[in-house]
């Protein structure tokens, strides 16, 4: 298996094979929790005039996301895994938007297959693509904003590829150095109302769900399907 390790936009239009597409704060953690909270369906979308579309067309649709890690005006909940727990989600459809992860899945074009990455779900992930056996997997790093690489997402990316290798990977040093360093922002106070501490410690939650989120196409729509492992 060639496994390549990708940044970014241009990551996310070079990717080939199976890919991962990773946003571990927040984005495909919070799509993991809203599942687990008994969410139908979840669609993400890059452009935020796309989701308020949808909303229109479709008023029982939550609308989730963030633009500068703020929820956007007219939305139900922001980029945040801590809030939607306090939601009433079974059953319901969700539009996802965000200024990172959302944006790898609408620009991975050249991908045979993608699946959403997070620490959440890392467990599933290995044993998705074990079970897969792709000639090549890419794994996709969003970063912050799709602007710079990030921490979080890189060491997602190593701590896979590890895995997949056989490879020892020491979990809770990356921990301790991104609540030292990427995730030092959710335990700012000026912050909380939409960067909330807990939300740290709800994304590095390991292995915490048996699922991958796969990527489908429904005509002009893409949408999470959750596989349980």
């Amino acid at each position: 298996m060639d496994i390549k390790i990708l940044q970014l936009l241009d990551g996310a239009r070079q990717a080939e094979g199976l890919t991962v597409i990773i946003d571990v704060f927040r984005a495909f953690s919070v799509a993991c929790y809203a599942f687990d909270g008994g969410v139908r369906r979840i669609y993400p979308v890059g452009q935020i005039e796309l989701a308020y579309q949808l909303k229109q067309q479709n008023p029982e649709y939550l609308l989730v996301g963030e633009r500068n890690e703020q929820k956007p005006e007219g939305f139900d909940f922001g980029n945040s895994p801590s809030q939607l727990l306090t939601g009433q989600l079974a059953g319901k459809t969700m539009v996802h938007t965000t200024s990172s992860g959302t944006q790898g899945i609408v620009n991975a074009t050249h991908a045979d297959e993608i699946i959403t990455g997070s620490f959440v779900n890392a467990g599933a992930i290995i044993d998705y693509v074990k079970r897969q056996n792709p000639e090549k997997l890419s794994l996709v790093c969003m970063g912050y904003a799709c602007q710079y690489p990030t921490d979080e997402d890189t060491f997602l990316a190593e701590y896979l590829k590890a895995k997949l290798e056989g490879q020892p990977v020491d979990f809770p040093a990356m921990v301790d150095k991104l609540r030292h360093g990427a995730g030092a922002r959710f335990f700012s106070p000026e912050k909380q109302l939409w960067a909330p501490s807990a939300d740290f410690d709800l994304c590095l939650d390991l292995n915490r769900f048996n699922f991958v989120l796969k990527v489908e196409r429904e005509k002009d729509l893409y949408f999470l399907k959750k596989i349980e492992l």
